[in-house]
């Protein structure tokens, strides 16, 4: 059974999206308390992103990211803007279960191995977003050159065990995971991978389930989660209005 990860991406201090309730009455932005109303949905654990950390090339939300952590007992992964050792160092110092690195590996694939031999491969994961078959690095705005198949694969002879693997395919309208892509990433590097990015609904999710077998164990969901398209949320919202004993705690 694939593990769901509720996703919080964090930009100006505030949650980028914001869950609509039954009433159409949008949730917090305040980050904390969507990470608080995940947790009460029983989410077993969180991936953040430190969207203006992805893009200044350094962590920018870290204080509220470690009120985050603070607040809910359920372990948070981070990604976004760590780009040198210290950077992870201070993250997991504070709390943060696993950080996502990416750009540190293309750019400075020692500073990397330095990471990952001293906090060890179940702490440090590969963050692989990809355009045009390309990885992508500095929040998507640059082509490393390599691709994805290539990453994993170097990231795999420094002692990368597992990496989170975003790539979605769009026709204008509609967006979803690139199944054949996951597929072949885990082929050709038997790693395990968390999938990331267009999945809409049960469907995507079904499908992706189908390649737990390949080493894909768990999915990243963001916006599908925001805008309710998995009919069990009616009854998270219930639980979440009501305060009913079997809700999970913060």
């Amino acid at each position: 059974m694939l593990l769901v990860i509720p996703s919080i991406e964090i930009k100006n201090g505030k949650c980028a999206r914001r869950v609509q309730s039954n009433g159409g009455i949008a949730f917090s932005d305040d980050p904390v308390e969507m990470a608080k109303l995940w947790r009460k949905e029983n989410a077993k654990t969180l991936h953040v992103t430190d969207v203006d950390g992805a893009l200044q090339g350094h962590p920018i939300n870290f204080k509220i990211i470690k009120q985050m952590v603070e607040t809910v007992d359920i372990p948070i992964e981070l990604g976004g803007g760590m780009r040198t050792y210290r950077d992870v160092e201070l993250a997991l110092e504070n709390g943060i279960f696993r950080a996502v690195i990416g750009t540190m590996l293309i750019e400075n694939p020692d500073e990397a191995k330095r990471t990952i031999d001293k906090f060890g491969a179940s702490k440090i994961v590969l963050g692989i977003d990809t355009k045009n078959y390309r990885v992508a690095i500095k929040g998507g705005e640059e082509d490393s050159g390599l691709t994805p198949v290539s990453a994993a694969l170097n990231a795999k002879q420094l002692g990368f065990r597992r990496l989170l693997y975003t790539n979605v395919l769009t026709d204008g309208i509609t967006r979803k995971p690139n199944f054949e892509a996951i597929k072949l990433l885990a082929e050709k590097t038997q790693m395990r991978i968390t999938a990331s990015g267009g999945i809409s609904g049960l469907e995507d999710l079904l499908k992706l389930q189908e390649l737990e077998p390949l080493g894909i164990d768990s999915a990243i969901i963001g916006r599908a989660l925001y805008e309710n398209k998995f009919s069990c949320q009616g009854l998270w919202r219930l639980c979440e209005a009501g305060d009913f004993p079997y809700t999970a705690k913060v």
